[in-house]
């Protein structure tokens, strides 16, 4: 049976390279807490793209839309959710993907977004990437490497269930504590000082990017493969430090991006 459920891993592993970071409440928990902490402009402009759709509903959506089978969806995005490096090499220094990546996605978006002659539809697309690319850029295994396709190739259980190292990070960790977005963005922002934000927000998407890179060893350590509670305690910290820092990040960029407007 073990067996069985191994292969069933690795066939679902095929159709899941690199999938989505932190599953709907990680990414909805880093919009809405960056949401508590924009400025007056950021929020006026926020709101005239979105209209009435929440930045926690923009944070899923680039995902939502990766089974549309238009060619952009199936193709061309499907590399701006994540980086591969491979050990001991920094991304400045890595051979970059000619088809794009997180970093450079969001970099692409951010000049559309700029960009009043660009169509309302598509800075709102811009502002959706960036929402959940920023997300991405926060969690360590979408700077995985490639030869795992970001830990979906690391078999692990996790209480007792076969998966996979890439889905203990982006659903299984935050879903075991059974909270909603809402409840992890009120419990996280009450412990978050200004001191955090100004140190949080003092800082480049290279660094955020070298920083998930310098998780990763420790989080590829996977030991015996066997999860439970005592992997929660060992990587809780880093798990809710990372939910904050993109939540308080994106509130950052969101702010930098709209101070002119």
């Amino acid at each position: 049976m073990v067996r069985l459920l191994g292969v069933f891993v690795a066939f679902l592993c095929l159709f899941s390279s690199n999938s989505v970071a932190y599953g709907p409440t990680g990414h909805r928990t880093i919009a809405e807490l960056a949401s508590r902490h924009l400025t007056p402009e950021a929020a006026a402009a926020i709101k005239e793209l979105l209209g009435n759709e929440f930045m926690a509903e923009a944070a899923t959506w680039p995902d939502e839309m990766r089974s549309n089978p238009d060619k952009y969806w199936q193709q061309t995005s499907q590399t701006y959710h994540y980086i591969n490096l491979p050990d001991g090499v920094s991304y400045e220094n890595s051979e970059k993907n000619p088809a794009g990546d997180a970093y450079t996605a969001l970099a692409m978006f951010r000049e559309q977004l700029r960009d009043k002659s660009v169509s309302l539809e598509e800075r709102r697309k811009a502002l959706s990437f960036i929402i959940h690319i920023i997300g991405d850029l926060h969690m360590p295994l979408h700077a995985g490497r490639r030869e795992d396709w970001g830990g979906n190739r690391i078999e692990v259980v996790w209480f007792g269930r076969m998966t996979n190292l890439h889905m203990v990070w982006d659903e299984d960790f935050i879903n075991q504590y059974k909270l909603s977005f809402t409840e992890w963005t009120r419990f996280l922002d009450a412990k978050i000082s200004p001191e955090q934000i100004m140190e949080w927000q003092h800082s480049e998407p290279l660094d955020w990017v070298n920083e998930i890179v310098a998780l990763r060893g420790d989080i590829y350590d996977v030991g015996s493969a066997i999860f439970s509670y005592e992997y929660i305690y060992r990587h809780a910290p880093t798990l809710k430090s990372q939910l904050s820092k993109g939540g308080i990040r994106l509130a950052g960029y969101l702010n930098q991006l709209f101070k002119a407007e």
